[in-house]
């Protein structure tokens, strides 16, 4: 199931994307290529090449990155994650935009959510698995 929802009267296709601890809210329309990410305009806010090839991964793949305009609101976690769960969120807007990528895009797999997430803490050691140092003396 793709949880995205159309905007009748504006014309715009949400999606809703989740990496790690990110959450990303993707808003599409048509238009001209523009991305703007929490007010800012990519190459701003992701630096590193892989993260802005990450989030144009599911534009380049389905040859919409120059034709849907793209405003995205992203908290939590790290620029990892935000990149991951920005392609999640476009990839779903873009199944609600143009119906006939969804194949291509569960193919794919950009519409699968990744589920690995940092493990707890346990009590009695210094991390989710590691234990104290061994002192013979």
């Amino acid at each position: 199931m793709v949880a995205t929802k159309k905007d009748k009267i504006s014309g715009q296709s949400l999606g809703t994307g989740r990496r790690k601890t990110a959450v990303a809210r993707v808003r599409l329309k048509a238009g001209t290529g523009q991305i703007s990410i929490n007010e800012r305009t990519l190459e701003s806010y992701f630096p590193v090449v892989g993260d802005q090839a990450t989030v144009l991964d599911a534009l380049e793949s389905t040859n919409h990155r120059t034709d849907v305009d793209i405003h995205v609101r992203v908290h939590g976690g790290g620029p990892t994650g935000q990149a991951g769960a920005i392609k999640m969120g476009i990839a779903r807007a873009l199944c609600d935009y143009d119906a006939a990528t969804f194949a291509h895009l569960r193919g794919n797999g950009f519409l699968t959510r990744d589920s690995r997430m940092k493990e707890r803490k346990k009590y009695g050691l210094r991390g989710a698995r590691r234990g104290v140092q061994f002192s013979k003396r």
